[in-house]
């Protein structure tokens, strides 16, 4: 009995050992097959597309079907005008209400602040004179006649006996004295002596201040009135130099500034006799000048200088220059700084 018990036990022993190994077993299989799944899977994601899904044109958004003009208009009249939401160009009556309030306000308040800034301008400044004058820088020298403009200068060029080469420049002359003709000046200005400054610092600043009276008689052969060729037709010819305007300037520091021609390079021979009409210096009494507001009728004063023996068929460099105190005629940077260069050739 006992050995049937015990082989009974062995038996049941053996019967347990075989299905706990058909139960790992079946699991081990279930594990695989999820891994497989698993696998399966990630092939599937990693697959390479296929050839229709290299077709980009089918990604392209369709195109929108064309519209006919009378579609088109259409549309912008119910843009203009949508009479179901009662909206102009897109917005209400009120939305237009509140943008042209806006925009009215911000442009009045600009326009008030440009006005008020400008007023505040004109009340700081005088239309008289300038408020910093620290700076005024020496004055230039210019001339008549300047027909013909060149890079150093300018050009005076003709021959005695050929009225058309020349008259270009009598006309120029003429055209310049015009203002200071005896009878004008006569009538505008007044009469004055001496050699000192002209100072009127005691009257208002408003106040219109006199002129003295430059007449083109004092200029001598070179004032047209005896000569209507200004020297031209003789092979003499004449230029006027005068300097230019500057507000309140004294020029000499009380001593009169001259003006002085010679040849820039080579002998001064060839340029002759240099003739200067009144004379070649600036008078103190037409200075100083207070500007266009108060110095109504002022005539600047002018040197007439005649080129008497110049030596024909030779083109000279000519230069004139200021000389004075506090004058500058050497600047490298202004050619007319003091003094002006132009170019003389005479021919037969």
């Amino acid at each position: 009995m006992e050995r049937d018990s015990t082989a009974g036990g062995a038996e049941d022993l053996l019967l347990e050992d075989k299905v706990s190994k058909l139960r790992a077993g079946s699991l081990h299989k279930h594990e695989l097959a999820e891994a497989m799944e698993v696998e399966q899977e990630g092939l599937v994601e990693h697959q390479p597309l296929e050839q229709d899904d290299l077709n980009f044109e089918k990604w392209k958004p369709k195109p929108k079907p064309k519209r006919t003009l009378h579609e088109k208009i259409d549309d912008l009249k119910t843009y203009l005008w949508n009479a179901e939401t009662k909206e102009f160009m897109g917005r209400s009556g009120k939305s237009w209400s509140l943008i042209l309030l806006f925009y009215s306000a911000l442009y009045i308040f600009l326009a008030a602040m440009f006005a008020g800034c400008m007023c505040c301008l004109m009340w700081s400044i005088s239309p008289y004179a300038p408020t910093y004058n620290d700076r005024v820088m020496p004055p230039g020298l210019t001339m008549s006649p300047h027909v013909e403009h060149v890079a150093h200068g300018f050009d005076i060029a003709f021959n005695a006996s050929d009225q058309k080469s020349w008259k270009k420049y009598a006309r120029a002359l003429e055209a310049h004295l015009k203002p200071y003709d005896d009878k004008v000046q006569e009538r505008r200005n007044i009469p004055c002596e001496g050699n000192t400054y002209f100072m009127q610092d005691d009257l208002e600043e408003s106040a219109e201040r006199k002129a003295c009276q430059f007449k083109r008689s004092m200029l001598g052969e070179c004032s047209g009135t005896h000569d209507k060729d200004f020297g031209y037709s003789k092979g003499k010819p004449c230029i006027i130099v005068k300097m230019n305007r500057i507000l309140g300037y004294l020029p000499g520091q009380g001593t009169p500034v001259n003006v002085t021609c010679g040849v820039k390079k080579g002998s001064t021979e060839v340029l002759g006799d240099v003739e200067f009409f009144p004379s070649n210096v600036f008078n103190l009494r037409y200075y100083p000048y207070y500007g266009k507001l108060r110095h109504v009728n002022y005539s600047s004063p002018l040197v007439a200088v005649r080129f008497s023996g110049v030596q024909s068929e030779t083109q000279l460099h000519v230069q004139c220059k200021l000389n004075g105190k506090g004058i500058i005629n050497d600047s490298a940077t202004d050619r007319f700084l003091g003094s002006v260069s132009f170019t003389l050739q005479v021919g037969a």
